[in-house]
């Protein structure tokens, strides 16, 4: 089923208002605000130093903002860490990706949320268990067709970049229920494995789970983003449908070219 404008006209799932954080005397975000729908695909660019990141980073907890307020489905958030920002089922995949590559894909997909064996071996004796976390590692894969993994205790490291990315797309669509942030998802990808990256971005939004795609690439920006959030000075500048302006339109929005119309500014 084409997804592209369901959720348009309901509340926002994950909204900030008025959104400021300064370094010093520098403004990373100026009164920035912000909208997630439920069930969609926004994309968010701008130029180098526009504030992406840090809003992202207020987002997904990394940073606290020194004004504004973050509502996630209508209620008033506050992330002191991503770890809170986890627990309100919000889960942020870095360029980095942030796994251990000596580590198996099964360990990866649950670092720092291990599952105990039950009763006395894993409450006193701390002992994993392991064929819980392995099945459940092999269902998530799975189910976004990464058929490719045979082998769930393989390490990371003998993974392709696609595969490494699969995985970390694969951990947070499991964990992260609610939203779920990717940054440059296809940066370090060829043409072929940022191809799957891009249909497992389509398989996590057919779950229903709203995906926040963070990318300087235009064509795969505007081959899966239902919205775009362009960013410029801080703050958000407007809002675009990729059906309603072309790559030359947001770019231009972007570098302050061009400056956006009404109807865009009030999407």
């Amino acid at each position: 089923m084409d997804q592209k404008g369901i959720g348009m006209t309901r509340e926002p799932l994950l909204k900030a208002r008025g959104l400021v954080k300064r370094y010093g005397k520098v403004t990373a975000l100026d009164h920035c605000d912000f909208d997630l729908m439920p069930g969609e695909i926004l994309a968010v660019i701008g130029d180098n130093g526009a504030g992406k990141s840090s809003l992202i980073k207020a987002l997904s907890g990394a940073i606290q903002p020194d004004e504004g307020e973050i509502m996630l489905e209508g209620r008033q958030v506050r992330f002191a860490s991503p770890l809170d920002a986890r627990a309100s089922g919000i889960e942020c995949v870095y360029q980095t990706l942030a796994m251990s590559p000596a580590l198996s894909i099964a360990d990866n997909m649950f670092m720092g949320r291990e599952l105990r064996k039950p009763g006395i071996m894993g409450k006193w004796f701390r002992k994993l268990d392991r064929p819980a976390m392995e099945k459940f590692a092999r269902e998530k894969l799975n189910e976004l067709g990464l058929m490719t993994i045979q082998n769930i205790n393989q390490a990371v490291e003998t993974l392709s970049g696609g595969q490494r990315q699969g995985v970390a797309v694969a951990r947070a669509a499991a964990f992260g229920s609610k939203v779920v942030i990717l940054d440059e998802p296809t940066a370090a990808l060829g043409v072929k494995e940022s191809r799957r990256v891009l249909e497992l971005i389509r398989d996590v939004r057919a779950r229903g789970i709203p995906i926040i795609l963070i990318s300087h690439n235009m064509p795969h920006v505007f081959e899966v983003a239902d919205r775009i959030h362009i960013h410029r000075l801080g703050r958000r500048l407007c809002v675009i449908r990729p059906q309603d302006y072309s790559m030359s339109d947001a770019v231009a929005f972007m570098t302050g070219a061009k400056v956006p119309d009404e109807a865009a500014t009030a999407a």
